[in-house]
C-alpha cells in the first residue's frame, strides 16, 4: 500500500508543478485559442491532483477513508493520462505519450492493492 500512497502523492504534486511550469513559460497556446476548454481541463487536472494528494496523505496515515478516495483519484488519473495521450499523439509528440503510458501502467499497479480493501456495498 505504500507504493500506492507515494505514487498518489508524487503524481498529484507533479501535476501541479507541471501545469505551473507550462503556464509560467507560456507553453499553453490554448489559453488564447480555446480558453474555456483549457480552463475546464485545468480544473479537472487540479481536481485530480488534489484528490491524489489527499489520498496519498490519507494512505500514509492509514486512515480508513483513504482507500476509497485513492480509488477515485486513480480513476481520475487513468482517465486523464488516456485523454492526454490522445492530445499529444495528435500532435505527433510521442515522448509524452510514452510517459503517460507508463503512468497508466503504474496507476493500474497502484489500484490493485486497493481493490482488496475496497468497501463492499451493503447487501439488500
Amino acid at each position: 500500500m505504500k507504493f500506492t500512497a507515494w505514487f498518489c502523492l508524487i503524481v498529484g504534486l507533479f501535476i501541479f508543478i507541471s501545469w505551473f511550469f507550462f503556464l509560467v513559460t507560456g507553453q499553453v497556446p490554448e489559453l488564447a485559442t480555446e480558453p474555456y476548454a483549457i480552463a475546464a481541463h485545468l480544473l479537472a487536472e487540479a481536481a485530480t491532483a488534489v484528490v491524489l494528494i489527499v489520498a496519498g496523505v490519507g494512505l500514509l496515515r492509514q486512515r480508513s477513508w483513504a482507500s476509497p478516495v485513492a480509488l477515485v483519484g486513480l480513476g481520475m488519473l487513468i482517465y486523464t493520462v488516456i485523454n492526454s495521450s490522445g492530445y499529444f499523439a495528435e500532435l505527433g509528440d510521442w515522448p509524452p505519450v510514452f510517459v503517460f503510458a507508463l503512468l497508466l501502467l503504474l496507476a493500474l499497479v497502484g489500484v490493485r492493492p486497493l481493490l482488496s480493501t475496497a468497501v463492499s456495498p451493503p447487501s439488500v
